[in-house]
């Protein structure tokens, strides 16, 4: 006898069917509902249903079709309702789980059995196709018009455009009176790979796909990421401590500083008093001209009026802004084209970034989100974070973010923020839990402590804010044997 866990008449031999109805008469087992039958008591019933929906489902709709918003989900229940396509319209309540059987066509060509049962997955041309019917109300069975474009507008980035062509191919077949007739649904879904492709006026509705027929593609999945980090920007108001390097030598200092150690995190490493020789002292460049010229690039625009005041614009602007600035920074470097946008895709351990035709497009849109976001120390963590995450050139992305970043703290009148060697790994670690899982708090609070720690010393006498901050371990790299000190824990 099988597990008395779940017991279903559908896979059972009459004489075992016989055997369970009589535990059952005898109050040793459970009904959870007609042919399912289980030891366990009613409270651990929508844990079970939804452990084995699919042999549930097999057995008690056997040779139904996953359907509409199920099957587009991956399966998945929508407000705890899956939807199937049989012979007949009727609706079954189990615990925790809706089952809503539509009346339709039945198994086509291409359609598999689940995990070897009589319950059938859908080709993904049925599954657009079938998405695009009609549906309303709170728990509608289809996902619409828009969401429909935006997966096709998926198949085409992540398979290509043959891909989609195929799959429309599929789906002119599928469409035929013959199989499911659905000539209305096939004509919108021709229309939107159509525009897809190019090969005709476009219907596209959503945000990603007028960007795409502009010819501005953007990267979907990352706007929403700005603005998932713009909304916990606007309503969660930040600290800005105010300006500490206001005058020439302080503000040369600075600069220093700040330039010293962006270019430590990206693995330029100078001995500090060597950086101080052909930063500030004039000193020859000629041991690692470009290394040299890396820091000095940085220097140049934290310390010039012009670029260390320049807020990043919205929209189209946005484009030609960030080109100059990254021309600038990495003039000394022809190998990595300062200025142009990459042509092939650059990732960070497993973190690969806006695919490069989408750079353009992902900058024009999210920049637009930036006015919305308070001035000074929220604008400047987005304006930050959106030019890290884009990562619009070959090299020098994270040195041109900390500097857009600190001139929209400078023109707030705020302190700029110097990320110290010890740092460093907090700085990316909080980066990396914002771009992979979207949880802005850890980066949010990771900055505001680090600008804090910045406008913690003085900088006029460099000789002696060099002492105070390694004295706070700021040039250490081990978080093993040390922790960063603001200069009041010195002494504890």
């Amino acid at each position: 006898m099988p597990d008395d866990t779940l017991l279903l008449y559908a896979e059972l031999s009459p004489a075992q069917v016989r055997n369970v109805q009589r535990r059952l008469q005898a109050g040793k087992l459970n009904q959870l509902h007609k042919g399912v039958v289980t030891s366990l008591a009613p409270t651990e019933w929508p844990t079970l249903v939804a452990r084995h929906r699919w042999r549930i489902l097999a057995a008690l709709f056997p040779e139904n079709v996953i359907g509409y918003r199920t099957a587009f989900d991956g399966g998945s229940p929508h407000e705890s309702v899956v939807h199937l396509i049989g012979t007949y319209r009727r609706t079954v309540e189990l615990p925790g789980l809706t089952v809503q059987v539509w009346k339709g066509p039945g198994r086509q060509a291409g359609d598999q059995e689940m995990m070897g049962r009589p319950v059938y997955w859908p080709t993904e041309a049925r599954m657009m196709l079938e998405n695009l019917t009609p549906s309303r109300g709170l728990n509608a069975r289809t996902v619409g018009v828009k969401q429909v474009e935006s997966r096709l507008l998926k198949i085409c980035e992540s398979r290509g455009e043959p891909s989609l062509a195929s799959l429309r191919e599929q789906a002119r077949t599928l469409a035929s009176p013959q199989c499911l007739n659905m000539p209305t649904e096939f004509g919108v879904l021709d229309g939107q790979v159509g525009s897809i492709l190019h090969s005709r006026p476009s219907v596209l509705v959503t945000r990603a796909g007028k960007a795409l027929a502009a010819g501005a593609p953007i990267d979907e999945h990352r706007l929403q990421l700005f603005e998932h980090l713009a909304e916990r920007l606007r309503a969660e108001p930040l600290p800005m401590p105010p300006l500490v390097a206001a005058n020439g030598t302080s503000a040369r200092h600075f600069a220093f500083l700040e330039s010293y150690f962006s270019n430590f995190i990206e693995g330029t490493e100078f001995e500090v008093g060597e950086a101080r020789r052909f930063v500030l002292d004039g000193g020859p460049t000629w041991h690692r001209p470009k290394d040299s010229h890396d820091v000095i690039g940085v220097f140049d625009q934290a310390c010039s009026p012009t670029w260390s005041t320049l807020t990043m614009p919205a929209g189209e602007a946005v484009v030609e802004q960030l080109r100059d600035r990254h021309r600038h920074q990495m003039a000394n470097r022809p190998e990595v084209a300062p200025g142009e946008f990459k042509l092939r895709a650059n990732r960070a351990g497993n973190t690969e970034f806006v695919a490069p035709d989408q750079v353009r497009g992902t900058l024009i849109q999210g920049s637009r989100l930036l006015p919305s976001v308070p001035a000074g120390t929220a604008r400047a963590l987005l304006a930050m974070f959106m030019v890290t995450e884009v990562h619009p050139f070959n090299d020098g992305n994270g040195r041109l973010a900390r500097l857009v970043m600190n001139a929209e703290l400078t023109a707030a009148g705020g302190c700029r923020i110097i990320v110290p060697t010890l740092y460093r790994e907090q700085y990316l670690d909080c980066l990396r839990l914002l771009s992979r899982e979207g949880e802005p708090a850890p980066f949010i609070k990771a900055m505001c402590h680090i600008h804090t720690w910045t406008a913690a010393f003085r900088y006029e006498d460099l000789d002696q804010v060099i002492k105070d901050m390694k004295t706070c371990n700021a040039f250490e790299r081990s978080l093993v044997q040390h922790r960063l000190l603001l200069p009041t824990q010195r002494s504890t």
